[in-house]
């Protein structure tokens, strides 16, 4: 009898131990259902949508966010550089390349729960469209990086890891006929601090 009721009880918390991992991992991970990949930038672009599928309305309950809809615009996150490797906010990266067709677009540094990365000093770490320098061929390089860069400078700051967030609002590319031909800016890693 006390043999079944352990197998039972043991039973049952491999179950709702390895039920709820799951889906604690479906929910955190930047790739999963419903999920475009882009260079080193996912996106959800149902996520807003009565056609989200159910983990993506589980990841905006639990994170409590307000998704944006098709019509409004589309958000990309980089967990990753162009090498494949983690984003640290020691490190300096180069952000260059075109963005898409958008009237608006922002670009920050984001920590663990997608928030604004806290560096302790005035300045955010973020960018907006219309406060960027572009080169003569109307692309964008930003540095991103804890000391202060000419050009375009996204402030970073602390130790550990980071994730950009990029969205678009107002864009052509929120459809789902606009994403077979988009390019994102790529990722690159300068270096880090000792």
């Amino acid at each position: 009898m006390l043999k079944n009721a352990l197998l039972t009880l043991l039973s049952l918390v491999i179950a709702i131990g390895g039920g709820g991992g799951s889906v604690w991992y479906a929910l955190k991970a930047q790739d999963g259902v419903g999920a475009i990949r882009i260079g080193q930038w996912t996106a959800f672009p149902d996520i807003g949508t009565p056609a989200a599928d159910p983990y993506s309305k589980a990841r905006v309950a639990r994170e409590g966010v307000l998704a944006l809809g098709r019509a409004e615009g589309l958000s990309f996150v980089a967990e990753r550089d162009s090498g494949g490797g983690e984003l640290k906010r020691e490190c300096t990266y180069t952000i260059e390349g075109g963005f898409p067709t958008a009237r608006f677009w922002t670009l920050y540094a984001a920590d663990q729960s997608l928030g604004v990365v806290e560096t302790g000093k005035p300045r955010l770490a973020a960018l907006q469209s219309y406060g960027v320098v572009r080169q003569p061929d109307n692309s964008v390089i930003i540095s991103a990086s804890d000391h202060p860069m000419p050009g375009n400078w996204l402030l970073t700051g602390g130790f550990g890891r980071m994730y950009f967030v990029l969205t678009f609002y107002d864009t052509p590319i929120a459809s789902s006929t606009g994403l077979s031909d988009v390019s994102l800016p790529r990722i690159l890693k300068v270096g880090c601090n000792a």
